[in-house]
């Protein structure tokens, strides 16, 4: 479980490719590696992946065909940053919402809005998964949990897009403040909203 609260960012060192698989080697700041140990669960872009080697503040993971098929990270070179998100412990404060770190599709970056110290961005999301998304509501954009400001319909066959507003808080700690138009991010709808709507939706379907 995480909280989508980013704990900082990782630095891409190194790549291996084999058929539909990839290895990464990270390099972690020092504070995240306390007391990380093989097996454990970090965040990458909201991606739940297991560390499977530590030497030094340096891990490694492993990257599968779904992964690299659903998510940005087949695409992230050598010398980019990853936003890093340690697995939530029992006790720790949840700052943002719970999230599992299962990433359910990408959304590409159609405008960014300026605006003394903050920031819009507008996305949009494939039509399977405009239903989930509410003014308001919670989704996790690249890991970080962040609130959603305006949801908009899609016209003329096009996606429905939405927008989160970001301080200069987030813009700082996270891969954000990096982002232009045409990147994409991967996306994670809340859970219990997606649930909710599933829910609702078998029932009217069995009412017809």
């Amino acid at each position: 479980m995480f909280t989508g609260i980013v704990q900082g960012t990782a630095t891409l060192v190194s790549v291996i490719d084999k058929e539909d698989f990839r290895t990464f080697e990270m390099a972690l700041p020092p504070e995240l590696c306390e007391g990380l140990q093989t097996g454990a669960s970090v965040a990458h872009n909201g991606v739940c992946l297991t560390v499977t080697a530590i030497e030094g503040h340096h891990i490694r993971v492993d990257l599968m065909r779904e992964t690299l098929r659903l998510t940005n990270l087949g695409a992230v070179a050598v010398g980019e940053r990853i936003n890093i998100e340690r697995a939530a412990r029992f006790g720790d404060e949840i700052g943002g919402h719970a999230m599992s770190g299962h990433v359910v599709c990408m959304a590409e970056l159609v405008e960014l809005e300026e605006a003394p110290n903050n920031r819009r961005l507008w996305f949009a999301v494939p039509a399977v998964h405009g239903r989930f998304l509410f003014d308001k509501g919670y989704i996790g954009v690249d890991g970080i949990s962040l609130t959603i400001g305006e949801v908009r319909a899609g016209e003329a066959g096009s996606d429905p897009r939405f927008c989160v507003n970001l301080i200069p808080e987030t813009l700082a700690r996270t891969t954000l403040g990096d982002r232009a138009p045409g990147d994409h991010v991967n996306i994670e709808i809340d859970p219990q909203t997606q649930a909710i709507v599933e829910t609702v939706e078998r029932v009217m379907a069995s009412r017809d």
